[in-house]
């Protein structure tokens, strides 16, 4: 197994498990043929990586060698990767997630305004305080669906408390709001208070959302194919949703092959499921698919659907690794 790829270096210790023990791991193998061969394969070396935990650099690493092979696999089915999934669709609503703006009533609301004019009609935050949400709810139309991502802060007692102030906001969910995030029991109790409770970004792989799925933790599950282990370990915690009946939104504050992933996978869930995509201006997109609209339409290209073009590569390029089944050249 060989080829060549690409990636945002966010993490330099997912890089580093790519280089050594990961990457190596895979080199050598024949390319598996078809899907059920790549979902045998990542099982393989799940059990192979156990030791490293299900959650953390190397199950990133992972992640990155499953979309790939899942790419590869669609390009030679000469299909893009939403019909290879066997998506009933191939358009796709968007959602706007914005940054955070410190609490800042007036930016907070401005911001999600301006999203709104742009025909955003779903919007997330990533804010805390109760006054700066609901400036934005009171900037929003009546029709704006909004969310709010608080990002793993609260004990549960204080979770509790800000659930039910938050009630009267109508928020389409609370996102990750105890410490730590897989705490499935606090969870269950947060979301018993009245306001959706959205998790799992964080999950120690498919079986943490067993656990959650299990604890009634979650009223919407989010998966994040670069975290969970790929779309092989997306597509199995999508079937054990099914047989719990929650809702799955998958997370996606990314902007590569793991936006373009989830994309595709998106289209494989009901209507009213939209892809989560960063609310940025760009002084220089990378490539056209992060000129974000409110709706996006999937390519007929095969595999993921989109490639940058060599000179971005080269301009913003940080790191670049060669490896071979003996010594990797960095």
């Amino acid at each position: 197994m060989g080829g060549e790829g690409f990636g945002h270096l966010s993490n330099p210790v997912t890089f580093a498990a790519l280089e050594g023990p990961v990457g190596r791991f895979f080199l050598g193998r024949d390319l598996p043929d078809n899907t059920e061969g790549i979902a045998r394969l990542m099982v393989e070396a799940q059990r192979a990586f156990h030791a490293f935990g299900r959650s953390g650099p190397v199950q990133y690493a992972l992640s990155a060698i499953d979309i790939a092979l899942w790419d590869l696999c669609a390009q030679e089915a000469g299909k893009p990767l939403w019909q290879l999934l066997g998506a009933p669709r191939r358009e796709i609503d968007v959602y706007a997630s914005l940054v955070s703006y410190g609490n800042a009533p007036e930016q907070v609301s401005a911001h999600a305004l301006r999203a709104y004019e742009q025909g955003f009609r779903t919007i997330k935050l990533h804010e805390t305080a109760y006054q700066a949400i609901a400036a934005a709810r009171r900037a929003l139309p009546a029709d704006a669906k909004l969310m709010v991502d608080v990002n793993c802060p609260w004990t549960v007692e204080e979770a509790c408390r800000h659930a039910r102030e938050l009630r009267e906001l109508e928020l389409a969910w609370l996102e990750e709001p105890v410490w730590p995030p897989d705490d499935s029991a606090g969870l269950a109790v947060v979301k018993a208070c009245g306001t959706p409770v959205a998790a799992g970004e964080n999950a120690e792989g498919i079986e943490g959302f067993r656990q959650l799925f299990a604890a009634g933790a979650v009223s919407v599950a989010q998966p994040s194919v670069a975290k969970i282990g790929g779309i092989s370990a997306a597509l199995e915690v999508y079937r054990i949703a099914r047989r719990y009946r929650v809702k799955v939104v998958p997370h996606c504050f990314y902007y590569g092959a793991a936006l373009m992933a989830t994309a595709h996978l998106v289209a494989t869930l009901p209507e009213d499921v939209a892809l989560e995509v960063p609310y940025l201006q760009w002084p220089e997109p990378l490539y056209a698919e992060l000129d974000f609209q409110p709706r996006l339409r999937l390519t007929d290209t095969p595999g993921l659907g989109f490639r940058p073009g060599e000179d971005i590569l080269r301009r913003y390029r940080i790191a670049h690794c060669t490896l071979s089944s003996e010594i990797p050249s960095c």
